[in-house]
Order: C-alpha cells, then structure tokens, then sequence
C-alpha cells in the first residue's frame, strides 16, 4: 500500500485537497474519463438493471466508473464496469476490507482495479468517514449519476457535493412514490434524466469508440454450461445474469440472450 504522489487536477474541487491518497491497484485508472455512480443499499430492480447496464455500457467505452463499494447500486456499478476498469473509494483503511459481504470484490479491484482512501491503515468503518468518502468519490467523476436514493440518505449528501463542485448531476426516471430523492432533484431542476442509455453513452463517449470487453464469463455461458456446474464456478454472476434476463434456463443448461 502507498500514498498517490502526484496531484490530481480534479480534486482541487473538494473542500480540502486530500492530505494523503492510499491506493492499492492500477492508478493509471486516473488518467482516464470517469463517471461516478452512487445510490441507495436497497435499491429496487429497476434501478439496479438500469445501473448495470449503463455502467457496463460506460465501461465498454473506455469510461471508468467510479464508486463506493456499499451494497446495491455501488455493487451493481462495479461489477458491470468489470474489475480492471473501476474505482473504489473505501471509508475504511485499505487493510480493512469493508463491507465484509463484498471482500472478494475488494479483493478483485485491488488486483484489477484501484482502491483509493483517505484513511491510514487500520482505520475502521466509522460512521464520519462515509461522508468523507462520498467527496471523494464525487469530485473524481466528470458528472454524477444517482440511480436510487430516498430524500434523508448518505446518497443525497454527495448529491450537495456535487452541486458545491459544479458537476452534472443525472438520474433515472422513476415511478411517483419510489426514488423520492431524485425525483425531487428532477423537479428542482437540479438533474437531468436518462431516458435512453445508448443515447447517453454516446454523448460522453461516442459508441465507435467501444472496444469487445475480454470476459471470461460471457466466453463461457456461450458454450452452453450445465446450470449445477455454472453455479459451482461463478455463483453471483449467474443468478445476477438470471435477474437481468441476460441468460435462460433450459433442459438443466445455460443459454446467453445478449
């Protein structure tokens, strides 16, 4: 684990410039465009497939995604990313991988990716340290986008970040009632929403720019695994696949539908 030594423009933004940046992984990852995304732990489906298609779609045109490794939209955005192309901000020392529930994520950015943090090794989750990390984690994207967020979250305080910094803010369009928070930055004017995600993609990265991402699971669901076998190698990823509809089930067999 070291501590970044060079500046990096985009921090300038933050309130205070980070006295010190650990990191573990490929800090080239800095170098390119980034997109941050963030949202609620308990996000609904709708939001949590919409997030991993743009995020998989950003990523696929040399976008990196930026986020915080909490459960749900900041899961969803990283995996979709893929590992070697996203960015984690930990509110915890790098030593300390937290949640729990994701250290084989962690794990994976860390080889793959990249892990910043502001904290010293050894610091745990305190509850202060999450604010910290959400700045951060804002100022690093060229815009914002929330997926799912209700009014009184952690979501709509990097949401003020965000709008302290000067950065455009996006969001999904959602039903009355779910999502009241970015509904209610679509209302204030403070948003804009995502209607059509190509479209999007193809504003921040036109899609000629796209690149075949090398991954080995999609290689392998297109050979037609049995479902028992499947499970046993990539668990997560196949019952992710099946939620989203990316897969069906057939005669105990896999088949890809993208």
């Amino acid at each position: 684990m070291e501590t970044i030594s060079f500046h990096i423009d985009k921090l300038d933004s933050m309130k205070r410039y980070p006295q010190d940046l650990y990191y573990l992984g490929n800090v080239s990852l800095l170098q390119n465009k980034m997109v941050s995304i963030v949202g609620s732990r308990k996000p609904n489906n709708y939001a949590r497939n919409l997030t991993h298609q743009l995020a998989s779609a950003l990523s696929q045109r040399g976008i990196t995604i930026v986020s915080g490794g909490a459960l749900g939209i900041d899961t969803t955005a990283h995996k979709a990313a893929g590992m070697n192309n996203t960015i984690m901000i930990a509110g915890t020392g790098l030593d300390v991988r937290y949640p729990a529930i994701n250290k084989t994520m962690i794990a994976d950015i860390e080889n793959n990716g990249l892990m910043l943090s502001q904290f010293s090794p050894g610091t745990p989750s305190y509850p202060r340290n999450f604010a910290i990390r959400n700045e951060l984690t804002v100022a690093l994207g060229d815009i914002l986008v929330v997926a799912y967020s209700d009014l009184q979250s952690g979501t709509m305080r990097s949401v003020e970040y965000a709008l302290k910094m000067g950065k455009s803010i996006y969001v999904f369009p959602h039903r009355i009632g779910e999502s009241e928070g970015t509904n209610k930055l679509l209302q204030e004017n403070k948003a804009q929403a995502i209607y059509d995600i190509d479209a999007f993609c193809d504003l921040l990265a036109p899609s000629k720019n796209i690149t075949p991402k090398n991954d080995d699971f999609l290689t392998y669901i297109k050979t037609n695994p049995f479902y028992d076998e499947a499970v046993l190698r990539y668990g997560e990823k196949i019952f992710e696949a099946e939620l989203l509809g990316t897969i069906k089930i057939q005669n105990g067999k896999i088949f890809p539908l993208t």
